[in-house]
């Protein structure tokens, strides 16, 4: 037997296994034990996120043998056929190759014919917003007004090519994009079930480089698990994605911290050892900033993070007004990146520029004020821990009434 994609071999078959689109499944789930049963169905989102899942799971709900519930059996003749995509009264097709309007004609025309087999005959229309105006036009009356036994379930990428005409004659489902913890445990559920051996940290990488795409995501596995020989290791995953450990990240903020520009350094060889995309570390950094900021200000929402002790160290230590700034120098970094020399010195550059800028540290040292962290989380601060605003102190420094100060942020504008 040929092998089958993960994508494909573990596609939901059940509103139960179905992961994420909790709001979907709801309104689904109660329409359909209520029977309260709308004629047409849009479902919109971005790919691999489950619109045509959904609507195959709903076309067996509707024709199950055991009657219509939000259960189906999976048993029956009819669930077990939709599974397998050969059930007469469930037509796919795909409106990227079907844009004419004499092909929606033959279709509509044969919906006035009672189902073959099952209770209702499901048309279900991919990438619907691809048919041509004229289509559109010819199934209108149809879509408002079908035979009792018909149900139409559209499904589109990109609804704003929809003509409002036909959005208003159906009953709308806007899917969200999958989040990181949703695709971390359907990959991890996967693996164990397919009793595939993985590190946890390499998981993340994964669900991260799938873009909220579950399909995207399980692609990218099976690329991994043929990468890896079977495993799924972190270092391989990297390699695999050109993706960076977190933990460089880390090590980024601890030279930060401890003001050595000889470690930034060597952390920047390092990455180009292994071959990393300069512009995805930057982003990752990015988000690494955004979430020591999150947590500066709102804490309780980081209760569940598996990182928070390591989160809240490095929290405690920058200033918040650093963070807003660092957060700028990683973007302006990123987008001058095609301007640099090589992508390596754009990046070195911008960890330089990290290393230079503190807020206020000219004002503090010319008044001899050693500047305190207003956001420690723990109201404690480790002695053995240099403060990242330590800055020491220097003689025979004047301001001048003449010269205001500037700081940091006027000077990056300059």
């Amino acid at each position: 037997m040929s092998y089958q994609v993960l994508a494909r071999k573990w596609r939901p078959k059940s509103f139960k296994e179905l992961v994420g689109q909790e709001h979907v499944v709801r309104a689904l789930t109660h329409a359909l034990e209520e029977q309260r049963l709308h004629h047409a169905y849009l479902f919109t989102g971005t790919r691999g996120v489950g619109k045509t899942t959904i609507a195959r799971i709903l076309a067996k709900a509707l024709n199950c043998e055991r009657g219509i519930s939000a259960n189906p059996c999976g048993e029956c003749s009819s669930c077990q056929e939709i599974d397998q995509g050969r059930f007469v009264d469930l037509l796919e097709v795909d409106a990227a190759t079907n844009t004419r309007v004499e092909e929606m004609r033959t279709l509509l025309e044969n919906a006035v014919y009672a189902p073959t087999r099952g209770r209702f005959k499901v048309y279900v229309i991919d990438e619907v917003h691809m048919l041509s105006t004229a289509a559109f036009n010819a199934m209108l009356k149809t879509l408002e007004e079908p035979p009792e036994h018909v149900k139409f379930i559209l499904a589109t990428t990109d609804p704003q090519k929809i003509p409002v005409t036909v959005l208003s004659r159906c009953l709308q489902f806007n899917l969200k994009q999958m989040t990181v913890a949703d695709t971390i445990f359907q990959i991890k559920r996967i693996l164990e079930k397919e009793n595939i051996p993985f590190e946890e940290k390499a998981l993340p990488l994964i669900a991260r480089a799938g873009q909220g795409s579950m399909r995207d995501s399980l692609s990218l596995l099976d690329q991994a698990i043929a990468f890896g020989a079977g495993e799924i290791k972190t270092e391989q995953v990297a390699q695999m994605l050109g993706a960076i450990d977190r933990d460089f990240l880390f090590y980024i903020l601890e030279a930060l911290i401890n003001q050595n520009a000889q470690q930034l350094l060597e952390i920047a060889q390092n990455l180009t050892e292994r071959a990393v995309a300069f512009s995805s570390v930057l982003q990752e950094f990015g988000l690494l900033l955004t979430r020591l900021q999150m947590l500066q200000f709102a804490p309780k929402s980081f209760e569940d993070d598996p990182e928070i002790e390591k989160l809240k160290a490095f929290a405690n230590q920058f200033p918040g007004e650093w963070i807003q700034l660092a957060y700028q120098i990683v973007n302006i970094g990123r987008r001058e990146m095609p301007l640099a020399p090589d992508e390596e010195s754009g990046f070195l550059m911008t960890l330089l520029r990290l290393h230079a800028f503190r807020p206020g540290e000219v004002f503090y040292a010319a008044h001899d004020v050693v500047p305190q962290n207003t956001q420690n989380l723990n109201h404690t601060q480790t002695s053995h821990a240099p403060h990242f605003m330590d800055v020491p102190k220097r003689a025979n420094v004047v301001p001048s009434a003449s010269l205001p100060v500037k700081s940091a942020a006027d000077i990056l504008k300059m």
